[in-house]
């Protein structure tokens, strides 16, 4: 693993994935961009991870691309397109694994979060935050628009809290990101590992089957219009009781017992 990402599996499942790159403030470099996207990836295909925690070190979880890697793309003969483009599809590609993810990831933020940043953490399935943090998708400010934070940004947020960050690019206070749903959670420094913690261990107790058909099944149905959305979820609820887990949680509930995952 690279030195970029820390990697640290507890025993009940919880894997920590820390951007560790705190003096250049852990910036969605291609390479930080490859690992994270690698990281993810083994941790989803990991029967020994239940939930991915997504966190930082330094003031910063992180500043979003590397504008000076961008820059020096510029002296490229193409005046830095295909790497542009390169970089921005490989971006894409990392966020999108983390909704493809069958593993439940929290997204764990003490300080700031700005433009791909910012993506990073909307883009995960849960997000708490130190009452310090602060988020932005400041690109409008150097001329050039936050489109792809804009994308994760749209799926969290009303229109017009997301337009509001994307045309102004100003800073967001944590309690204004709880507010309007960029966020779960915030609490100070000190309990944010503690709190996200909790939430972590509550979620890996669950059947990482059951967990797996939910996550799937929300992404899938959210685009979807109201009649077709019922339509699939209710197929997906069909399948979901006939899993063994499925069973089991029921029994389990009826007998007054703890069930006994068997992840089938």
């Amino acid at each position: 693993m690279s030195a970029q990402i820390e990697r640290d599996l507890s025993e009940n499942g919880i894997l920590r994935l820390t951007l560790n790159n705190p003096q250049r403030r852990n910036p969605l470099s291609e390479s930080m961009i490859g690992d994270l996207n690698d990281a993810i990836n083994h941790g989803a295909d990991s029967p020994a991870v239940k939930v991915i925690v997504i966190c930082a070190n330094g003031p910063a979880f992180s500043a979003g691309h590397d504008l000076k890697e961008i820059t020096a793309a510029r002296e490229l003969p193409d005046e830095g397109r295909e790497f542009f483009a390169t970089l921005m599809s490989k971006c894409s590609a990392m966020m999108t694994a983390i909704v493809h993810c069958p593993k439940p990831v929290i997204a764990e933020i003490d300080g700031i979060a700005t433009a791909a940043g910012c993506q990073l953490v909307a883009s995960c399935d849960l997000a708490y935050a130190s009452d310090t943090s602060r988020f932005a998708t400041p690109g409008v400010n150097i001329g050039l628009f936050c489109s792809t934070p804009m994308v994760a940004l749209s799926r969290n947020v009303s229109n017009k809290h997301a337009m509001e960050m994307l045309l102004t690019g100003d800073f967001i206070s944590a309690s204004d990101a709880e507010r309007i749903g960029l966020i779960n959670r915030t609490t100070d420094s000190d309990s944010l590992r503690a709190m996200t913690q909790s939430v972590a261990e509550k979620i890996a107790a669950k059947s990482s089957l059951t967990l797996a058909i939910g996550k799937e099944a929300f992404y899938r149905q959210n685009t979807m219009d109201l009649i077709h959305a019922y339509s699939f979820a209710s197929d997906v609820m069909v399948e979901n009781m006939l899993t063994k887990d499925g069973e089991e949680g029921i029994t389990a509930f009826v007998e007054k017992r703890a069930p006994v995952w068997r992840n089938e």
